[in-house]
């Protein structure tokens, strides 16, 4: 590790040790026990137990470029042109059907979903190619609506652990289900996971396919950042969530996706005090990832972590936060998974080569002002010392031209939960966001996540019918 990254993990575990120091009664040490209660000698029964139920979203976007940058769809005619501007405008619906576990010492039940998806909007050019947004045929048109089966899986349950076979969500630092669009992400695999303790979980799996947002068919595994020509044919997870104090949890994670890398994942997360008067949350992220078999993705060495503290008084908060990527070529993760638990994952990830960010954000729960289920917050966050120039090898292309590049964010938003009636639980989220990379005509050198302003409007209405 750098100095700098030694300094900073430093500073995380120094400040636990001064948290246990200023609150001994949430750092008394919780022994390892298992639990009393068993989940499955609670079980009611396949039919007693099911429920049907859903959600229903909106999710409309619109994308504006400067600077030049943009995007290219093709027209009509079959020629190309270039655009400034993207809209996503899109109504994903999901119907959820959950049997109950059947009654004995193992228990069984299934889970099926299906998942539907409507363009609102069509034209050609204003989706420009759909992209991750609208799901459009090889001309570039938009599918006005498709369906596909989004989970389908079989449990089988012991005591507190449940091994799920099937097409299901799943959610690690790794791999994790992306819920940014109408849709969400599914992988097809096998999991388990172990609750059998007070204070520790348990995460395994194997999975080989994954479900895309905006897709009807099941992919392989590719990265995000890397070269999408190569995939991995299957990815294996194990890992650990443990909290040995009250106010402490550690997660511990390792990942394999065959022949691109192998990453290894620590979360740690401390909270301190009440935040009536005052709390502080401070939270570490790291991840490791060296190249694994036959490297398709080429060499890979990189360390990557994050330091954030989130101070809260009544209805404020405010948070720091520093990241820090420690490599010659991109932190990466799978793609169409939320694998990243960074803090500066933003519109951008800020996880350039050698890339260092910054963050600073403020939320403001309204509840505490009479307005239940009203939120805003802000941040901005800036990114710096990129450096692609020592880059020796093929899975990220030519990192060259960054080399000294930086960019800024902005954003704001606004939430709302309404709290009774037959809309109780539907959400409606607001954020508009501003995003400027360096760029250089001159020296051919830019910040590849470019100059662009969005706005997104999100409305979530869940439903039961059983």
């Amino acid at each position: 590790m750098k100095t700098t990254q030694r300094t900073l993990l430093a500073i995380a575990v120094g400040s636990l040790s001064t948290f246990a120091i200023a609150e001994p009664a949430s750092q008394e040490f919780v022994p390892l026990t298992v639990k009393s209660t068993s989940a499955q000698s609670e079980a009611t029964g396949f039919v007693e137990g099911q429920s049907l139920s859903g959600t229903t979203r909106n999710f409309f976007a619109k994308e504006k470029w400067k600077r030049g940058d943009g995007l290219t769809f093709q027209k009509g005619d079959g020629s190309s042109e270039h655009t400034s501007s993207r809209d996503t405008w899109t109504q994903g619906t999901i119907v959820n059907y959950t049997s109950g576990f059947t009654q004995g010492t193992v228990g069984f039940a299934v889970e099926g979903a299906l998942y539907n998806e409507i363009a609102l909007e069509q034209g050609r050019g204003r989706i420009a190619g759909g992209s991750n947004r609208t799901l459009a045929d090889h001309d570039g048109d938009a599918v006005d609506q498709w369906s596909k089966l989004g989970l389908g899986n079989l449990k089988a349950r012991y005591s507190n652990t449940t091994l799920t076979a099937g097409r299901q969500s799943m959610n690690t630092p790794m791999v994790a289900t992306i819920g940014n669009r109408a849709l969400p992400s599914s992988f097809e695999g096998i999991s388990l996971h172990s609750a059998e303790f007070d204070n520790l979980a348990i995460d395994a799996g194997t999975f080989d396919r994954v479900s895309p947002r905006t897709e009807q068919s099941l992919t392989k595994f590719v990265s995000e950042y890397g070269d999408r020509s190569v995939s991995a044919d299957h990815v294996n997870t194990f890992g650990a969530v443990y909290k040995p104090f009250k106010s402490v949890e550690a997660s511990l994670y390792a990942t394999q996706a065959k022949d691109l890398w192998n990453q290894y994942y620590l979360g740690l997360t401390h909270e301190l005090g009440d935040a009536e008067v005052i709390a502080l949350t401070t939270g570490l992220n790291y991840y490791k990832t060296k190249d694994e078999g036959s490297s398709k993705l080429g060499s890979i060495d990189n360390d990557t972590y994050s330091l954030s503290f989130t101070g809260t008084h009544g209805a404020h908060s405010l948070t720091l936060a520093y990241q820090e990527v420690n490599g010659n070529e991109y932190f990466d993760y799978l793609h169409e998974t939320n694998g990243i638990f960074l803090a500066n994952s933003l519109l951008s990830d800020f996880n350039a080569p050698n890339e260092k960010s910054f963050q600073i954000a403020y939320g403001v729960d309204m509840a505490k002002y009479g307005v239940p289920g009203l939120k805003f917050s802000v941040y901005s966050a800036r990114g710096w010392g990129i450096d692609g120039t020592h880059y020796r090898s093929t899975g990220y292309g030519d990192l060259s031209y960054m080399d000294g590049e930086h960019h800024q964010e902005y954003g704001v938003g606004t939430s709302y939960a309404v709290q009774s009636g037959p809309l109780k639980a539907t959400t409606v989220r607001a954020t508009y966001t501003i995003h400027r990379g360096s760029k250089d005509d001159s020296t051919k050198t830019f910040q590849p996540d470019g100059s662009l302003n969005e706005l997104r409007i999100v409305t979530t209405v869940p439903f039961n019918i059983l």
